[in-house]
C-alpha cells in the first residue's frame, strides 16, 4: 500500500495495517460475502489493536434491536493505560449504515448463516475496520476436501517452481 500523508500534516505516514485475522473462520465456514464495518472502541483498545493484541477466533456478531454487536472478541488491555482498562471481552458495537443492516437482517434469517469476524485492520486514515463475513458452516467432509485441495495446490506449486521451462 502506498503511504498517505498524516491527517494533520505531522507525524509518520499512515498505511493500511492488518491487526489480526481469523484464519480458523475460512477453515470452518464458506464465506459468501464480506462487509467492512467500523468498530466502536475506547482509546486503550485502539492502542492494543495497533500492537496486534486481538483474538478473533471465538468471535461472532449478532443483530440486536437494529444494531450489529460484536461478541467474544478478546482485545488485551493496553499495558500503559493510566485509568481503568475496559473488559477485554466486552460487547462492541459495529458501525454500519441502516441499509447495510437491513440487508444483513434479511441474509441472517436464512438457515445456517452466521456473521463471523474475518480480520481487523487499519485504513490509511487511521480508522480501525472489521471485515465481517456472511458465513455458512462447513461439514466435516467439506473441511477434508479443502485441506486436500490446498495440499495438492501446494504440491503443484512446489513442482512447478523447479521447472524452468514452465513460464
Amino acid at each position: 500500500m502506498s503511504a498517505a500523508k498524516h491527517p494533520k500534516g505531522s507525524g509518520p505516514p499512515l498505511t493500511g495495517k492488518l491487526a489480526a485475522s481469523n484464519r480458523k473462520a475460512t477453515h470452518d465456514y464458506f464465506i459468501e460475502e464480506t462487509i467492512e464495518a467500523g468498530l466502536s472502541l475506547l482509546g486503550p483498545e485502539v492502542k492494543s489493536l495497533r500492537e496486534g493484541k486481538v483474538n478473533l477466533r471465538d468471535g461472532y456478531a449478532k443483530i440486536v434491536r437494529g444494531e450489529v454487536l460484536l461478541y467474544d472478541v478478546h482485545i488485551s488491555p493496553y499495558t500503559f493505560t493510566t485509568n481503568s482498562a475496559p473488559d477485554p471481552r466486552r460487547t462492541r458495537k459495529l458501525l454500519l449504515r441502516k441499509a447495510e443492516i437491513r440487508k444483513l437482517i434479511g441474509k441472517v434469517k436464512e438457515k445456517g448463516i452466521a456473521l463471523v469476524p474475518l480480520k481487523v485492520y487499519f485504513k490509511a486514515n487511521g480508522k480501525a475496520k472489521l471485515a465481517l463475513g456472511l458465513a455458512r458452516g462447513k461439514k466435516l467432509y467439506d473441511k477434508r476436501e479443502s485441506i486436500k485441495r490446498r495440499e495438492s495446490d501446494r504440491e503443484l506449486r512446489r513442482l512447478n517452481k523447479g521447472n524452468r521451462f514452465n513460464q
